[in-house]
């Protein structure tokens, strides 16, 4: 796979996530969070379960079930997270909070990886902040929701650098696909039984919105991610997955009226103008000394 090919996989997804964000909002009129995040996840895992016999044969080498371990509990806590924040933020506004982990990653992938961000990933992600902060009004407008999505977006954060290091020096995007939604679903299910309201009635009636969040926004979008993100770095990937943001406001006004000002307009033309800078000039904030497991130089 190409690195163009992997940052249009990127955008599909957040695509995915952005219009699958409405879903994520009204399924909590029939479900609680930890009941949506175990069945969501229980679809998406069961869809790419059959997948995973193609990589059978692939042997595992030393270090790779921590690294898997790491991958699956931080991406069960940042779904988590997220979904909670849809209790009291609105769509377009956790959309867009929840993608500044596109700051956070780049930070954190120096911090914990050494992956020094070039001055395209700062500029970039500098502008994806700065559109995020036009549409949710400042900070002096942030909710207790806009914080939990905050704190989500710092979850996403670890998790996407700890799959970026996982699949570069792993590879087999099914089976760690597979073991994040089953490793979710079986992580949020007890707290759905013991705290919530899942039940057979609860779960028929959040049906469609479990179809768009179990079939696009899991098995697809995180899909999609796992794949592309063994062929472009985890801050790289950040910034073209902010797009989420972006769609995720369209949806909101498609589907449930909500509405976005001048200002807010103007920030998600600033975030979708970043996604293009940096897909335009990935090329030159190529970091040379990554290899492939395989000992590939990056395409």
């Amino acid at each position: 796979m190409s690195r163009m090919q992997a940052n249009f996989l990127l955008l599909v997804a957040a695509a995915m996530w952005g219009f699958g964000n409405v879903a994520q909002k009204t399924v909590l009129d029939h479900l609680d969070p930890s009941s949506a995040v175990a069945m969501r996840c229980l679809i998406g895992g069961l869809l790419i379960l059959p997948l995973v016999a193609r990589e059978r044969g692939i042997r595992t080498e030393r270090g790779y079930w921590i690294s898997l371990a790491r991958v699956v509990a931080s991406f069960a806590v940042a779904l988590m997270i997220q979904q909670m924040s849809y209790f009291s933020a609105s769509v377009t506004n956790a959309s867009f909070l929840v993608n500044t982990a596109t700051v956070m990653t780049p930070l954190a992938a120096w911090l914990l990886m050494g992956e020094q961000p070039t001055r395209t990933v700062w500029f970039a992600a500098a502008a994806t902040m700065a559109g995020a902060l036009l549409l949710c009004g400042g900070l002096s407008s942030v909710g207790r929701g806009d914080l939990t999505a905050l704190l989500s977006a710092v979850c996403y954060a670890l998790w996407m650098v700890e799959l970026g290091r996982h699949m570069q020096a792993h590879g087999r995007p099914f089976t760690v696909a597979a073991a994040q939604f089953l490793g979710a679903a079986a992580l949020a299910l007890p707290f759905g039984l013991a705290y919530g309201n899942l039940s057979p009635d609860s779960v028929a009636e959040a049906g469609r919105e479990l179809i768009v969040l179990g079939v696009f926004s899991t098995a697809l979008a995180f899909g999609f991610q796992t794949a592309a993100q063994r062929f472009t770095p985890a801050s790289h990937a950040a910034v073209i997955v902010s797009a989420e943001g972006a769609f995720g406001g369209l949806g909101a006004a498609l589907f449930l009226g909500e509405r976005v000002s001048p200002t807010g307009a103007l920030g998600a033309a600033i975030i979708l103008g970043a996604i293009l800078f940096l897909i335009r000039f990935a090329e030159s904030a190529r970091p040379r000394a990554m290899k492939l497991r395989s000992g590939e130089e990056w395409p």
